[in-house]
């Protein structure tokens, strides 16, 4: 099933993410974790793409997985490293597990070069993979502005040009503050951007975890989070109860406030996307 149906369809969605192993030998302990997640009845799971496209091969496995399991899935591809051909293998590949849905994304530039690709841009690879296949392409965006923009509003400016290359909707970066969420959708409605934008949430569950994480991002840490953090980062349990209490928070406060479409980078971890669940059970139903 296509996402935007999904996003149409329901008043209130929930999706997971996974990654794909990066050696052929742990595949089947990553469809043990596909089918723990399927378990649990999310709207779909994305199942991310390496660097590079280096877990190409593993993504469309595993996405077909999710969709044996009887949840669509959304299968990530990068195009800042891939030429035209390596994506049209791509999408056959997908093609022939069935996977209807797509997220495109740039992808992270390489290190100390030029990346060499006919697609620049997100919203290039977009436009291609439109032209490939009946696929439902989602794209990502940051309500704290993209790292490199040079503004919001030109970040936003560069999501409608997303929008109108064929992405159906919007899938966010991680964020802490549910604030700048509704301040980033005020500016993206004014902009007059008419597609679902599912927010993005992931709980942390050890101290090391969000320092990667706001290394990547550059996500902004609310002073709430960065005292529980430094109250019970280093007792393990206590973490991971913190942890998703408080992303579970976050979820009820948006949905509360009207965003119903909530995606949880689970981490490859069952047990924390099964208590969040628990947690919002009768909020979903």
């Amino acid at each position: 099933m296509k996402i935007s149906e999904i996003l149409k369809s329901k008043e209130i969605t929930v999706s997971f993410e996974i990654f794909p192993p990066k050696l052929g030998t742990e595949l089947e302990q990553s469809r043990k974790i596909v089918a723990e997640m399927a378990a649990l009845k999310p709207d779909f799971i994305s199942v991310t793409y390496g660097a590079a496209g280096s877990t190409a091969k593993f993504t469309a496995e595993l996405a077909d997985c999710v969709e044996s399991n009887g949840i669509p899935a959304l299968a990530h591809v990068t195009c800042v490293s891939s030429d035209e051909e390596s994506i049209k293998e791509y999408t056959q590949s997908l093609k022939s597990h069935n996977i209807q849905n797509i997220l495109a994304l740039r992808g992270d530039m390489p290190q100390g070069r030029e990346p060499k690709t006919v697609y620049p841009h997100a919203s290039d690879l977009a436009l291609a993979l439109k032209n490939m296949g009946d696929f439902c392409i989602g794209g990502a965006c940051y309500p704290e502005g993209h790292p490199e923009a040079l503004s919001v509003a030109a970040d936003i400016d560069a999501l409608k040009i997303k929008a109108e290359s064929g992405c159906e909707f919007f899938t966010t970066q991680m964020f802490f503050d549910n604030e700048i969420m509704y301040s980033f959708l005020a500016k993206f409605q004014r902009k007059g951007i008419n597609i679902p934008v599912i927010a993005g949430v992931m709980p942390i569950t050890n101290a090391a975890q969000l320092k990667r994480s706001v290394a990547l991002s550059g996500t902004n840490v609310p002073r709430r989070f960065r005292e529980i953090v430094e109250r019970f980062g280093n007792d393990p349990l206590a973490m991971k109860q913190a942890g998703i209490a408080f992303a579970t928070e976050q979820i009820i406060d948006l949905i509360a406030n009207g965003v119903n479409n909530v995606h949880i980078y689970a981490m490859n971890k069952p047990d924390v996307a099964a208590k969040i669940m628990e947690n919002i059970s009768y909020i979903r139903k």
